[in-house]
């Protein structure tokens, strides 16, 4: 037998890095978040060292230490720790702290995050913590991603995730969304190049033996592609796995081992081999050869022979076939039954058994499902006639279309009948599912199906348009302007808010979104809320209905009765000069005017000289007319009037006689001095000196 051993084998960096850092930690108060990778013996190892696993932070003890694992954590594990006095120890894989990163910095950027890779592994729960838990998780390329096509799309990948599998997911996330689409290729470059050479290994050899913990993710990874390239593979934690019997009649077998797999416990299950092929006996290839030779000269493909079970095991039934002295195994995956038990067949020991040969070379095949499942074929087979739509798996592509299997049926779409229109790449389609009917069913030898996928695509498609015409219809008439109607936002653009009204796309102008002046649909109106419109504008022939909102509410003039009365302090802001004063918004919408002579109590040429656009002031309101949307302001009147200076005596010109000036006197006291006074013209004088000037006068 020949041994073929991955290069790729055992631990990778990151995950030896945080074993060699648990196993040699030396404080007793230590604790490791989760297992530090998915591998029994290791687990048992750290575990003996007095290192305690816990599931959860709220089980480490203020102050204690804790082992973060290569997997990674989410942000607020390291807030918390702070906050606790919990010493970290970061075993994070270099790689996952990058896609940690880039998770953090997308997010932050408004993309919406997309984890290709498994929701309950531990390195996607943490991810899930560096984006507020809001990302998406995907691991099927076949799902339906229609979801995403508004969406402006980030996509990173979990670092252990198939490589395969990852470029189908993105090749179809593509198809749909190309423009918003950007691409982190953060699969670990070690698990790469270990997929890559697994694949190879599997082509080349007979069976595959795959080691590592049974819950290992990238040992899984390894299972499924060996299983894509190589009929025989046995998965297997340790060394006590092995089944050499299964093994020895293979003349190559491949060896390969997960991320989290010890190169030690690979060692043993070699050293195992080793030990077990000594103790084999050769096989007398020569009689198995002749039995092969001798049973497979008696049959056909296709036909249904009767043989006889003589015994039951755990691999299935060994069955005497019709003119056979020999034995041969029937496996039991080749049972019409839901779950193997060995007891209920050893009870059926000696009673006959209806097997289909399906195969005469190399060896012979029998197999007791496939006749039931080409019963149903052939049913299947009939209603897909009648034209009943099925679906398959697009394998491969040639120039005249897609092909596919169904059954034993082989499956034909010609390119036009892919979809309506022309189809320039066919190899877009490989691996994803296609909806089908069939145009003609063969059940000659060729046994093949010529199916459309255009024709079921076509009649959706217009069935929708006749849907969505009636529906039209339906809303046009029974919509007119000035109603009022209810409506959700569903997206908004510089321009304006598209409204959901009963189904139908109307358009709210930003222009009719507020009295007051709207920069953006979004100062008004909130996605996904529901709102009251009105219908300003109905165009039926372009299937157009226009719609505003502060149609329905107040105008700013309308409420100013309500808050502003003469005689009130108002606050404001210069909005624009003219010459004859300036004009102030004391809120959106309301402007007063403040006339030149009401600014100060100096007289100013121009309110320019004064004021400036943009500065803030307060102001009484002198006047207020709400009909005519009128506001006269003065800020000249809640300053303090200037003391004023009285006005020196003019010189008399010599010889001219002073003009008498009639005043009115009131005496306070005989001695004291008077207050005469002419319009706002007051002096004081002596009682003397107003008789003397009344005697000069007569």
């Amino acid at each position: 037998m020949q041994v073929v051993i991955a290069k790729n084998n055992g631990f990778c960096n990151g995950v030896k890095l945080a074993v060699d850092t648990a196993m040699g930690v030396t404080d007793n108060n230590t604790y490791l978040l989760g297992e530090i990778i998915h591998n029994a013996e290791v687990i048992k190892a750290i575990d003996e060292k007095g290192i305690k696993t816990v599931d959860d932070l709220s089980e480490i003890p203020d102050g204690a230490t804790v082992i973060f694992r290569s997997h990674g954590v989410p942000q607020n594990y390291y807030e918390e720790c702070n906050k606790r006095n919990i010493k970290i120890i970061d075993c994070t894989c270099s790689f996952v702290k990058k896609i940690q990163t880039i998770v953090k910095e997308q997010y932050s950027l408004g993309k919406t995050v997309i984890i290709v890779g498994q929701k309950t592994h531990p390195e996607v729960i943490g991810l899930l913590g560096w984006c507020n838990q809001s990302a998406e998780i995907i691991d099927d390329e076949n799902v339906d991603f229609s979801y995403l096509v508004d969406k402006n799309l980030a996509i990173v990948s979990q670092t252990t995730f198939s490589e395969e599998k990852f470029e189908k997911i993105i090749k179809n996330i593509k198809i749909l969304c190309e423009k918003t689409v950007e691409v982190f290729k953060t699969i670990c470059y070690t698990t790469i190049r270990r997929q890559r050479e697994t694949a190879e290994i599997a082509k080349k050899c007979q069976a595959m033996l795959v080691i590592g913990g049974l819950n290992s993710s990238n040992t899984n990874k390894l299972y499924e592609i060996c299983k894509q390239n190589c009929p025989n593979v046995f998965r297997m934690s340790n060394a006590d796995d092995l089944n050499y019997t299964k093994l020895k009649k293979f003349k190559s077998v491949g060896i390969v081992s997960g991320a989290s797999t010890p190169n030690a416990q690979t060692r043993e299950v070699l050293l195992k081999m080793e030990e077990v092929s000594k103790e084999v006996q050769a096989t007398n290839l020569m009689e198995e050869a002749v039995a092969k030779i001798d049973s497979e000269s008696k049959f056909k493909k296709g036909q249904i022979v009767t043989a006889t079970i003589s015994d039951a095991n755990e691999d299935g039934l060994l069955i005497l076939l019709p003119f056979s002295k020999k034995e041969i195994l029937l496996g039991k995956d080749e049972l019409d039954c839901e779950e193997y038990k060995v007891e209920e067949y050893a009870a059926k020991v000696g009673e006959s058994i209806d097997l289909l040969v399906v195969e005469l070379k190399p060896s012979l095949k029998l197999s007791q499902k496939m006749i039931k499942m080409l019963a149903e074929e052939e049913a299947l087979s009939e209603e897909i006639a009648s034209g009943k739509e099925f679906t398959i798996v697009c394998t491969g592509s040639n120039k005249g279309g897609l092909v596919g299997k169904i059954g034993t049926f082989s499956v034909f779409v010609p390119a036009k009948e892919i979809r309506p229109g022309f189809v320039k790449d066919l190899t877009k389609y490989v691996g994803k599912n296609l909806r089908l009917r069939a145009l003609e069913v063969k059940k000659d030898k060729k046994k093949e199906i010529i199916a459309s996928q255009r024709v079921i695509l076509q009649e959706e498609k217009d069935a929708r348009e006749a849907a969505k015409a009636a529906k039209e219809e339906a809303f046009f008439s029974s919509i007119n302007v000035d109603d009022v109607v209810e409506g959700k936002v569903e997206r908004v653009t510089s321009f304006g808010a598209f409204v959901s009204v009963n189904g139908f796309d109307c358009l709210a102008h930003v222009s009719d979104l507020s009295w007051t002046g709207a920069n953006k649909p979004e100062d008004v109106l909130e996605i996904g809320k529901v709102y009251n419109f009105k219908v300003l504008k109905v165009d039926k022939e372009n299937k157009k209905v226009s719609i505003g909102y502060k149609q329905l509410q107040p105008q700013p003039w309308e409420l100013a009765a309500e808050k502003y009365a003469v005689g009130e302090i108002v606050h404001g802001k210069v909005v624009r000069i003219v010459p004859f004063g300036a004009f102030v918004e004391v809120e959106k919408g309301i402007d007063g005017l403040v006339h030149v002579s009401q600014i100060c109590y100096e007289r100013i040429e121009t309110p320019a000289t004064v004021l400036n656009v943009g500065d803030e002031v307060d102001a009484k309101v002198v006047a207020l007319d709400v009909e005519a949307k009128k506001m006269n302001l003065s800020i000249k009147a809640i300053l303090p009037e200037p003391e004023r200076k009285p006005k020196a005596p003019k010189a008399e010109a010599e010889g001219e006689e002073k003009p008498v000036r009639k005043l009115k006197a009131v005496k306070k006291d005989e001695d004291e001095i008077g207050n005469w006074s002419e319009g706002s013209i007051s002096v004081g004088t002596s009682l003397a000196d107003l008789i003397a000037n009344a005697q000069n006068n007569k």
